[in-house]
């Protein structure tokens, strides 16, 4: 059968992970949490005080990269956890504590150059699906489907903070917004493979839609080119 590979792309929380895992298993394909490999490498560069509130040691995480090793494992429900040298890591990458650096994280170029040679290798044989900030332009420019998603400011902002609350993450709008804001101009004005639209793009709006009707949307999309 044949299978091709879907690249999603967007701002932060609009809910690309969460559709493309439901494609993948639609479909069958590999999901990949490019914005997960980010934040494990945020936590690596935390933990190992290479990065907080008022240093950055580019070089001390550069040099470190070799040292890096981010899986993606299914556990018995199905749901796919992220590896950070062997270690699970899930649940720590989701906090806000390391959100508030993944973007400044993901602007070091050699940090991106070595996700995108682990992305690519990954993504080569088909069957995948992968959301992040440039997946259609930088990773799989060849994608035979590549959609790009977005939603208002206040609207993801409010999907982050229940996303938080359920969590047990106890957080306020203001600073969920702020943060997201923030991400959204470091992601668009960085110099190494900022946050863009590719040409042949498809928008995907889900700031009115609901997941099954967003689902029914891109579902409808793969399939037009499976056919």
């Amino acid at each position: 059968m044949k299978k091709i590979s879907i690249a999603i792309d967007g701002h932060s929380s609009c809910g690309k992970s969460t559709l493309a895992k439901q494609i993948a298993k639609h479909f069958n394909y590999i999901f990949l949490d490019t914005g997960a490999m980010y934040r494990a490498v945020t936590l690596f560069a935390l933990n190992h005080k290479f990065l907080n509130e008022n240093k950055f040691d580019k070089m001390g995480l550069i040099n470190a990269l070799d040292k890096i090793n981010i899986e993606f494992v299914l556990d018995k429900t199905g749901k796919v956890n992220t590896f950070l040298n062997d270690k699970n890591v899930e649940q720590e990458i989701r906090t806000m504590h390391v959100s508030s650096f993944v973007s400044e994280v993901s602007t070091v170029k050699e940090v991106r150059a070595k996700m995108v040679e682990l992305q690519q290798k990954m993504g080569s044989e088909g069957g995948v699906i992968m959301d992040g900030r440039d997946i259609g332009t930088v990773v799989m420019p060849k994608a035979e489907l590549k959609v790009f998603m977005t939603a208002s400011n206040t609207i993801r902002a409010q999907r982050r903070l229940d996303e938080l609350k359920s969590k047990g993450i106890d957080e306020t709008f203001e600073n969920v917004l702020e943060n997201l804001m923030q991400r959204d101009l470091i992601d668009s004005t960085r110099k190494e493979s900022p946050l863009k639209k590719a040409d042949d793009a498809l928008v995907l709006d889900n700031s009115e839609l609901s997941k099954e009707k967003q689902f029914e949307i891109l579902k409808s999309w793969v399939e037009e080119r499976l056919n």
